[in-house]
């Protein structure tokens, strides 16, 4: 099927748009028409090239739509539903799926050998599991999840990667202790999702922290107790003062730059954890004073899109838009068409909107 995409010809410009070919699914696959895509700042991250990778590429991994064409083998979604669209691919039986570990699956799939998207000459043209800066996808069934006729796209789709990375890293990684102190640094669409769910943890201190004040604001609406601009030259003795001195038992770090990275253990009380949620550019490290990390018992934890649980996760969070305790077309701060995708992308680099979404026709 051809289709229209927004490609990658060169890392850091614009992306061009170009027909492309869009294979039918496959055993265990499944075709989705795309509605709705929010700009994540991982796609931001590869399109300026600061994760390598092969290019052309087509982008795009945070979407919703309804389901064209279904595969052979796939009993559990047909023509008609409606349908959020990730990244995550499983196989539910390897090592890491028996364990609930669904994001690091190790079982490489047809789709993960050979790209789905090819340009019309036949090359090929890489997808990041998803491809959904395009009117279609082809996906394995495993990255999908039924929503509701009601439910609108654009709300749906943040559900794909934002909500669970932020939300689920509170929830699945660390499982945070009902009274527990904690701050989120950075509070974008991922950490104003990791402030929702420390609030539903029961955290009795939850410290937002970020460079844009217009953003601390938000976040005290999302749930959070205190806010402190990062730029603050006493940030840490701050935070230190709601606390009594001691730190917190938590921090998340959400924004992918190693420097906050390096910064976030001041933060951290004794026996405290550092969750780095953000992923920085390649080849970037971040350095802790290795005694004082030993002494004090802190620890450091990796948290892949939140450890998510896809199956169990995602309908809980619905459930709770439902009841209205889950806040997420908050969370959208502009909507564009996608013939408007790099005036979209331009607005994410520059860091001061929550969630952008393109709308499909």
């Amino acid at each position: 099927m051809t289709i229209k995409a927004a490609v990658c010809r060169e890392f850091a410009a614009p992306l061009v748009f170009e027909d492309v070919q869009l294979a039918a699914p496959s055993y265990g696959e499944v075709q989705v028409a795309i509605k709705a895509c929010a700009i994540c700042h991982s796609d931001i991250t590869f399109i300026d090239g600061k994760w390598g990778g092969q290019l052309p590429a087509v982008y795009g991994h945070e979407a919703a739509g309804i389901v064209k064409q279904v595969g052979p083998g796939v009993s559990r979604y047909k023509v008609g539903d409606r349908v959020i669209v990730t990244l995550i691919r499983s196989c539910g039986s390897c090592h890491y799926c028996a364990d609930g570990n669904q994001v690091q699956c190790e079982v490489q799939t047809p789709l993960d050998a050979h790209s789905p998207i090819e340009l019309v000459d036949g090359s090929a043209v890489q997808g990041m599991r998803t491809g959904a800066f395009a009117e279609a996808v082809t996906v394995d069934a495993s990255q999908l999840v039924k929503i509701d006729d009601d439910m609108p796209f654009d709300v749906a789709s943040l559900l794909a990667c934002g909500v669970i990375t932020g939300y689920c890293a509170v929830t699945n990684t660390v499982d945070m202790p009902h009274g527990s102190t904690c701050a989120i640094i950075g509070c974008g669409g991922v950490g104003l999702n990791a402030v929702q769910a420390a609030a539903h943890q029961g955290a009795r201190t939850i410290v937002a922290i970020d460079v844009e004040d217009s953003k601390l604001n938000v976040a005290r609406d999302f749930g959070a107790t205190h806010s402190q601009n990062a730029l603050a030259p006493d940030l840490v003795e701050q935070v230190q003062a709601l606390t009594n001195g001691r730190g917190l038992d938590f921090v998340f770090v959400t924004v992918g730059l190693s420097r906050v990275m390096d910064d976030a253990h001041r933060l951290l009380a004794r026996s405290g954890t550092l969750v780095l949620v953000g992923m920085p550019p390649s080849g970037e490290e971040t350095k802790f004073d290795a005694a004082t990390f030993a002494s004090s018992g802190h620890k450091v934890v990796g948290s892949k899109m939140g450890s998510v649980h896809m199956a169990k996760d995602i309908p809980g969070l619905i459930d709770m838009h439902k009841q209205g305790r889950l806040k997420l077309k908050e969370l959208i701060s502009n909507r564009y068409s996608f013939d408007q995708i790099n005036e979209a992308l331009d607005d994410a680099r520059q860091g001061r909107s929550l969630r952008n979404v393109v709308m499909f026709d």
